[in-house]
């Protein structure tokens, strides 16, 4: 059974920003670059944002989405210890000087791999997850896919050169996009400089590779990359007044220029641009009746919020929420997708949000629904 309704709310401005800002003077020096509001996901500038190039270390996003996945998912646990292999500890590029056979905590791992891009750190947080940094690769490239990524592809958990190893600014800013959802990760890559193995004979210290976490107000992640493949790479995040933006620029010449042209990105995106909250991501769109559910009936709720993306001084407009939901059926998960609710302007969908529910609920065991059926037949009750 389906249901639909309507929600008509206050007068709300929808403003479909151009994807292609020729008359900015924005990322000239970059090979590509992209930017977009992290919540609705809308372009508001680009530059060969499809073409395929070498992502360097930016590859360590995705490696960290999967990482921070099973973490979640109870696979891997924070204060776990993780014996460094032959193959992590030998790894070349940025490190955090792991040694073969040395013990860390996934916690010390990840938070080398987000402030120090330590490529020995990733491989051995690959091989936890996955049993071999092959296994991850192929997890990474599924994880693609389920993204609807078109120009990515992955050879390595790290970023480091290698045949075929490739991606676009785009992609890379859909699995930024993807990352910023889980608030931990931002935790970690919001750090300016940390230690690992204090109080030890072999203390490091951690500068975040990012120099913008430090030097830009509002920006929090993500992640640096530079090959001489790929030349000097950043995605950055930063978030003023409620907006999140993401900006990605690939292949710039140096360092300097690739933070001043991020800078300037972020700059005429917080000039420009604001996003209005219109449905948090625990409002209720009604109780639905869960069918064979320990709970009768569960909220449906956005599962990311709906946010709308406007221009700043721009006249508002109406907007119109349509909401259609599944049959629900025990069990269900928080978090899984029961619906989508579409976002209308002059009767055109211009986003779609996804639906979920807002508890787990379980499926009733047999005499459990027997009582519950006497119940009603005896009460006449009649559930809809």
């Amino acid at each position: 059974m389906k249901k639909m309704f309507i929600f008509l709310i206050l007068t709300s401005f929808i403003f479909r920003p151009s994807v292609y800002a020729e008359d900015l003077k924005l990322a000239e020096n970059a090979k590509s670059a992209i930017l977009i509001e992290a919540s609705t996901g809308q372009v508001l500038f680009e530059k060969n944002a499809d073409e395929r190039l070498v992502p360097a270390s930016m590859t360590k996003m995705m490696s960290m989405l999967i990482i921070i996945e099973a973490i979640e998912r109870g696979d891997l646990k924070w204060n776990q210890e993780i014996q460094v292999s032959e193959n992590a500890s030998g790894m070349g590029g940025s490190q955090i000087l792991l040694e073969t056979g040395e013990k860390m905590t996934v916690r010390d791992l990840f938070k080398g791999v987000a402030v120090a891009s330590g490529n020995d750190a990733v491989v051995a947080l690959s091989e936890a997850v996955a049993g071999t940094e092959d296994a991850f690769v192929l997890k990474m490239n599924e994880r693609a896919r389920e993204l609807g990524l078109k120009n990515t592809n992955f050879k390595n958990p790290h970023g480091l050169d290698t045949a075929n190893h490739y991606s676009s600014a785009r992609d890379m800013a859909l699995i930024a996009k993807e990352l910023v959802k889980h608030k931990k990760v931002l935790e970690f890559t919001s750090i300016y400089e940390d230690y690992l193995r204090e109080n030890t004979d072999r203390k490091i210290w951690l500068v975040n590779t990012n120099k913008l976490i430090r030097f830009y107000d509002g920006v929090d992640g993500l992640k640096t990359g530079y090959t001489e493949g790929a030349g000097y790479c950043l995605t950055a995040t930063a978030l003023k007044n409620g907006m999140r933006v993401i900006a990605v620029v690939m292949g710039e010449p140096d360092s300097k220029m690739r933070n001043k042209e991020v800078s300037e990105m972020l700059d005429y995106a917080f000039a420009q641009y604001e996003v209005e909250n219109l449905l948090d991501n625990g409002y209720s769109l009604g109780k639905y009746k869960v069918y064979n559910g320990t709970d009768e009936f569960v909220s449906v709720v956005p599962k990311d919020g709906a946010t709308v993306l406007r221009k700043k001084g721009e006249k508002r407009d109406k907007a119109t929420y349509e909401a259609s939901v599944k049959d629900l059926k025990a069990p269900l998960k928080k978090g899984e997708v029961v619906g989508e609710l579409k976002i209308k302007e002059n009767g055109k969908v211009i986003r779609k949000v996804k639906l979920t529910v807002n508890k787990n609920i379980g499926k009733i065991n047999y005499l459990n629904l027997w009582f519950r059926n006497v119940r009603d037949m005896v009460t006449g009750r009649i559930v809809l």
